[in-house]
């Protein structure tokens, strides 16, 4: 009970410290003595506080998890093809399905696309070196680690794990960027990819299975975006 109870609140702290990451950008404009009036319009500088703070959330789950992340990094070593096998499987299907439901909304719902990725766009031209390290290293590992790592830990189910792991994981690349109902549909798209990650993390018990395949995922659509 003591070791559910442990884990449990690791969970909780970990989603905690995610969602209030933005919190830590104040640390360097308080140093600093930036001028926030002065800031504004500022892309270079919002993506370098941004990924200061996405720096300070990876530090702390890594000290919070340390323990785990040594020994399910041992497991993906140990289960490297099989890890490497569910994982290309699982990201096939993701993105197969993700493509589908994309061009279902755009042809039905004649939607132009989540409003989120406009913004990345911005933010790429602005600063590509910074948002490729925010954007290819510490988010996938960030995002894995709360979607899935402290999701999982405070379900205990992994039905629920999973459904759970798609409805947040789309709720928060769609919520808080949404100007109309048919921008929640892109729920299910970014939602998909989450679930499949979900269940490779349960099929393997590694965490380092998803964040492998999150972070080829992000590179390859990074890559896409500087090229095309």
């Amino acid at each position: 009970m003591k070791n559910y109870i442990k884990r449990i609140l690791k969970g909780i702290a970990v989603i905690l410290i995610f969602y209030f990451s933005t919190l830590f950008q104040y640390i360097p404009i308080i140093l600093f003595k930036m001028d926030v009036n002065k800031m504004k319009g500022n892309y270079s500088l919002a993506v370098l506080l941004s990924v200061f703070s996405a720096l300070c959330v990876s530090i702390l789950i890594i000290i919070i998890y340390r323990k785990e992340l040594v020994n399910e990094f041992k497991k993906f070593k140990n289960n490297f093809s099989s890890c490497i096998d569910t994982g290309v499987a699982c990201w096939i299907l993701g993105l197969i399905i993700m493509v589908v439901s994309n061009v279902v909304l755009s042809y039905f719902f004649k939607a132009g696309g989540a409003k989120n990725e406009e913004a990345v766009q911005t933010l790429i031209s602005a600063a590509p070196i910074y948002m490729a390290l925010d954007v290819c290293l510490l988010a996938p590992f960030n995002e894995e680690m709360v979607f899935r790592k402290a999701l999982r830990d405070i379900t205990f189910n992994k039905y629920l794990f999973i459904f759970l792991s798609f409805l947040i994981f789309g709720g928060a690349h769609v919520i808080g960027s949404a100007t109309s109902i048919v921008d929640y549909l892109y729920i299910i798209p970014y939602g998909v990819l989450g679930g499949m990650f979900a269940y490779a993390y349960t099929k393997t018990d590694t965490i380092f299975t998803t964040i492998t395949f999150h972070m080829i995922h992000n590179t390859a659509l990074f890559l896409i975006s500087i090229l095309f």
